[in-house]
């Protein structure tokens, strides 16, 4: 880093403790002015209008900032320490530019983070989990994983996803996120291992967010998880919150369990235990035992989308919506263009649940994988289609994932993956024409005339023309041979 981009790092990371500090003792109206500066030491429009959006929920008095004043007044000073060091600096305002620079030079996207799985072993056996048909004998080695820890630090991804399987199984890979301090982790996790010491780990190593999976009240997650896991997940919350660890929920919804992960009342009691983020997935009919029954109808597809809406805007909370919150983020993210996962065979594939593979990270860095032919595909086909709210290649717009992995050879990561592009492919179909007639209609009339409502496709296909001028990179290995 050069004397200016050093001076300017640390201006910024100077503003950006002044707000946290603002946040927990300060009025709306010092937060507000802050803003400002920290609006033009941002160089991404995109992330400028994420600032312009924090200004107006202070300006609106909204209750995420219940939310924040909460989490930053509550949490382990450790915590609060790197999700300014890794997160807001590193991550967002210190790698955006960084990683723009690195695309130039290797002339393809480079994603903000990846998901990996370093193992699929689990204490659990849930019926339609999507880790569920990956073999589980085999963990990726400590050596790669901290291998691709190391590579993504020097590519500006300081915020990564982790997965499994369960990921705090597995000592000496809590070890490993606590060696790069440099990277925060957000972590999948059934939430059974999580006892009073490891909450405590948690909060003071300060870089590990959990995200529980529960899938409902005590019935319903102890139906699809086995008994006693709901009075596990709650005692881990309670341990987290009380140690100071930041962490969230995953909720994985269902044609049976809908309208209850959704409701105020569920979401009241996930906030009364000290939650402060969590994630919606809609489950598609992969992994162990997948039954298209277990998908939501796309009227409940869109009763979730709505319902988040009001979680997120009315409540104390971060809530993302994996599906439904295509038009916030231009489509589909997967492939690379935002992020992609790499499991536990070290097989890289576009997204968690598309489980098709061309390349393996024991053979490759992180630098080839970007730009590997199947990924450019697969971005140049991104959005699949003009209504955002249908941004999905595997329950959306199924045609264009029949066709990449037919045109690149990508192979099944593991036995019955392809059942989604063959003995699924009819279900799928109808599926998604029953949700392209429901939300059609549904996104002219709410999004047209928004700033989610432009040609992204053109946008995107100008943008990776030009990125394609530049040569793909060395691989890693020839570079250890000079």
């Amino acid at each position: 880093m050069g004397y200016f981009d050093s001076i300017k790092a640390f201006t910024a990371e100077q503003v950006v403790k002044a707000m946290v500090g603002s946040l927990r003792n300060s009025s709306d109206e010092s937060i507000i002015r802050l803003t400002y500066l920290a609006e033009k030491l941002t160089p991404i429009e995109f992330y400028r209008d994420q600032i312009r959006g924090l200004r107006q929920m202070f300006e609106e008095k909204r209750p995420q900032i219940v939310l924040a004043r909460r989490v930053l007044q509550e949490i382990h000073p450790n915590v609060r320490r790197k999700l300014i060091e890794n997160l807001i600096c590193k991550s967002i305002l210190l790698g955006v530019p960084k990683r723009q620079k690195i695309e130039k030079e290797l002339g393809c996207q480079v994603p903000m983070f990846f998901v990996v799985s370093p193992s699929m072993r689990c204490n659990l056996n849930c019926y339609g989990c999507y880790a569920g048909e990956y073999r589980k004998e085999s963990d990726m080695p400590i050596e790669v994983l901290d291998r691709i820890f190391t590579e993504a630090n020097e590519l500006g991804m300081n915020f990564l996803t982790i997965s499994g399987g369960e990921p705090f199984l597995r000592k000496e890979q809590i070890d490993l996120m606590e060696k790069h301090s440099e990277l925060s982790f957000q972590v999948y996790t059934n939430g059974t291992l999580i006892d009073r010491d490891m909450a405590k780990r948690l909060a003071q190593m300060g870089n590990v967010y959990p995200a529980i999976s529960v899938e409902g009240y005590e019935a319903e997650t102890d139906a699809r998880r086995g008994k006693g896991t709901y009075k596990k997940i709650m005692n881990a919350m309670e341990a987290l919150r009380d140690e100071g660890a930041l962490f969230g929920f995953s909720i994985t919804a269902t044609r049976n369990n809908t309208e209850l992960v959704c409701s105020d009342e569920f979401m009241d009691g996930l906030i009364n235990k000290g939650v402060s983020f969590g994630w919606y997935f809609t489950y598609v009919p992969i992994g162990k035992k997948p039954d298209m029954n277990l998908m939501p109808t796309p009227e409940q597809r869109l009763h979730i989308r709505n319902q988040v809406h009001h979680l997120r805007y009315d409540k104390p909370i971060f809530i993302g919506d994996f599906w439904n919150d295509g038009p916030y983020v231009g489509g589909c993210i997967a492939g690379g263009r935002r992020y992609f996962h790499i499991n536990n065979a070290g097989d890289v594939e576009p997204c968690v649940f598309c489980h098709f593979t061309v390349d393996n990270i024991k053979d490759k860095s992180l630098k080839e994988v970007f730009s590997s032919p199947f990924f450019r595909a697969i971005q140049e086909n991104q959005p699949y289609d003009n209504n955002l709210m249908r941004p999905c290649m595997l329950i959306d717009v199924p045609q264009v994932l029949r066709d990449v992995v037919e045109k690149y050879g990508a192979r099944p990561s593991h036995e019955g993956a392809d059942s989604l592009i063959k003995e699924l492919k009819d279900d799928i179909d109808k599926y998604s024409q029953a949700f392209k007639e429901l939300s059609d209609p549904y996104w002219e009339e709410n999004y047209k005339g928004t700033i989610y409502y432009k040609d992204y496709k053109t946008e995107r296909k100008e943008y990776l023309e030009k990125l394609k001028e530049t040569p793909a990179p060395k691989s890693h290995k020839e570079k250890a041979k000079v």
